[in-house]
């Protein structure tokens, strides 16, 4: 029996990547980077499709090489169709679409959500199913129950701003660089939750993260009246009352949907679950409450597209291809 070899490309966001899979086992996961948008405090659309051009042939030929395959031994072209920002999903699905007819090929569309959770069966231990994720990024933050490969419900999500966002707009008003994710956490390890901050009262699994991103400005603002040295003189406590507080949103509401849906089969994904609170958190929980936890290595938490693969890999298997005029979508429905 012929093996099923997949390249995958993730271009929703940022980063371009490209992975090989060969039945169910990921060969090669290789992602360009654009530092280009430090500059800039965040991601400009423009910018990072240009960047994905220049990125996307180096990237794929890297995935290739690293993988020992032959672009004639691949079996299928995965692509992420979206969500993410149209400019920079229109490179992949081009470059994608290029291949599957050069090398009559099928097309397998991915959600870049659904391929965040379904990271989790790359490596072991698997999940369980039914299992519930959250899912935490810079643009999205959702609580689902997956019952298999291709059923996903989602219970709660944000009805404004997505925890990443919190953490990058936090970071700007702290004076601290893009991504700032990453910083507060590095920041948070070395300092103490000594500032409250106020918890959104959202009902159901839903979150919002906006009004905390304005209680953070105005304290900052009122304490620097009082002392113009005060964030640089609390910059760890701060960064760790921050972390603390959105870590706290979360957790509250995953437990909950946990514990009202029965489910103790539970994993994170996304960004922000290479947050070392965020995992750090996940792990006391599920003693606490007798979880199984499951957390996704550091290289398949950012947007990479090794979860990608292995998404499309199911879909292989369940001959679910794409049609040649398959169309990128900036929003798409779990």
């Amino acid at each position: 029996m012929n093996s099923t070899i997949i390249l995958a490309i993730e271009s929703s966001c940022d980063d371009t990547s490209a992975a090989v899979l060969m039945d169910g086992k990921i060969l090669s996961n290789v992602t360009a980077t654009q530092s280009i948008h430090e500059k800039y405090g965040g991601v400009v659309p423009e910018v990072a499709s240009r960047a994905h051009q220049e990125n996307i042939l180096p990237v794929v030929e890297a995935a290739l090489d690293k993988a020992k395959i032959q672009k004639n031994q691949l079996s299928a072209i995965a692509f992420t169709r979206g969500p993410g920002l149209l400019g920079s999903l229109i490179v992949g699905i081009s470059f994608a679409k290029g291949l599957s007819i050069a090398l009559n090929i099928p097309l397998i569309e991915v959600h870049h959500m659904q391929a965040h959770i379904l990271a989790h069966f790359i490596d072991d231990p698997k999940p369980k199913f039914p299992f519930i994720c959250l899912t935490v990024s810079g643009g999205h933050t959702q609580i689902v129950k997956i019952k298999d490969f291709f059923s996903f419900e989602i219970l709660g999500q944000t009805i404004d701003d997505a925890a990443g966002e919190a953490f990058d707009k936090s970071g700007k008003l702290l004076g601290l660089g893009y991504p700032a994710g990453p910083m507060i956490d590095k920041l948070a390890q070395k300092g103490k939750p000594i500032f409250e901050f106020p918890e959104p009262q959202i009902p159901n699994y839903n979150f919002s993260f906006s009004g905390l991103k304005t209680s953070i400005l105005y304290f900052l603002q009122k304490k620097q009246k009082e002392d113009p040295k005060f964030i640089e003189n609390n910059l760890e406590d701060l960064c760790c009352s921050i972390q603390e507080r959105i870590i706290s949103i979360l957790m509250k509401k995953l437990a909950k949907a946990a514990k009202t849906h029965q489910i103790n089969e539970i994993a994170i994904a996304g960004g922000v679950s290479a947050n070392s609170g965020l995992r750090n958190a996940l792990t006391s929980f599920g003693e606490k409450l007798k979880w199984k936890t499951y957390i996704p290595d550091f290289q398949y938490c950012t947007d990479n597209a090794g979860m990608i693969a292995m998404a499309a890999y199911y879909k292989y298997k369940n001959n679910d291809f794409a049609q040649l005029n398959v169309e990128p979508m900036a929003r798409m429905e779990m």
